[in-house]
């Protein structure tokens, strides 16, 4: 394909006149007098450009932002899709303004400079928010312990020390001391059964308390000194 000359197809619109501008590229390239395919170029570099553009933007995120890449690595990445987002603009540039390279160089430079800056400042936005989200939740934790030590003070006061006003308990201060009381009971034991005794006079073991104190064979009384038969 052989790329028209600048000065012999002039454009007739500037570039901020977008409609018109847009509408001579179309015509043009509808044009079979006139050489080249303007379209064939617009169109894959501003995609080219686009999608280098959103994963830039999504690097910037994940990396400044969300912090969930490391700037070790998601930095180079953002520096390794750059030249693809150049060069999509610079083909999209060179298409639009009709093969006009000076042109197309302007143009590709002002779209890269005012887009850089917009991801150099949105990069920032990102850290500035990332720093107070942090600053947040930092407050946030260091007041949640302060109550909670502050809590913790205020049951120690209730604790186990005797003051003016009565006994203060400690709450958790004191060894926990488990008491078993057992209880006694007492156990009746039952009396010893009687032992008999052997009679004096005949030797027959009885009892005396059911004999009457008397050897029922011969009614001998029983002596107190007399021993039992066991």
């Amino acid at each position: 394909m052989n790329n028209p000359s600048p000065s012999r197809y002039p454009s007739s619109y500037r570039d901020r006149q977008v409609r018109a501008k847009s509408r001579e590229v179309v015509d043009y390239h509808y044009d079979e007098q006139k050489p080249g395919k303007p379209l064939w170029l617009l169109i894959p570099g501003a995609m080219v450009a686009l999608a280098s553009l959103v994963l830039i933007v999504f690097l910037v995120y994940q990396t400044y932002g969300a912090e969930t890449l490391d700037k070790g690595f998601g930095t180079p990445l953002i520096l390794a899709l750059a030249p693809f987002y150049v060069g999509g603009v610079f083909v999209f540039s060179y298409g639009y303004e009709l093969y006009d390279l000076g042109k197309a160089i302007r143009l590709t430079a002002i779209i890269v400079f005012l887009t850089f800056a917009a991801v150099f400042m949105l990069a920032v936005l990102f850290v500035v928010l990332g720093a107070l989200s942090k600053g947040k939740s930092s407050s946030s934790s260091s007041s949640r312990s302060d109550s909670s030590s502050s809590g913790g003070g205020s049951s120690s006061n209730r604790g186990g020390f005797f003051g003016a006003g009565g006994p203060i308990f400690l709450g958790n201060t004191l060894p926990n001391i488990t008491i078993n009381r057992e209880t006694v009971r007492e156990v009746p034991v039952a009396p010893p059964a009687p032992e008999p005794v052997a009679c004096a006079h005949c030797n027959r073991p009885y009892l005396p308390a059911e004999n009457k104190f008397a050897c029922p064979n011969c009614g001998a009384p029983m002596a107190k000194d007399f021993p039992s038969s066991t």
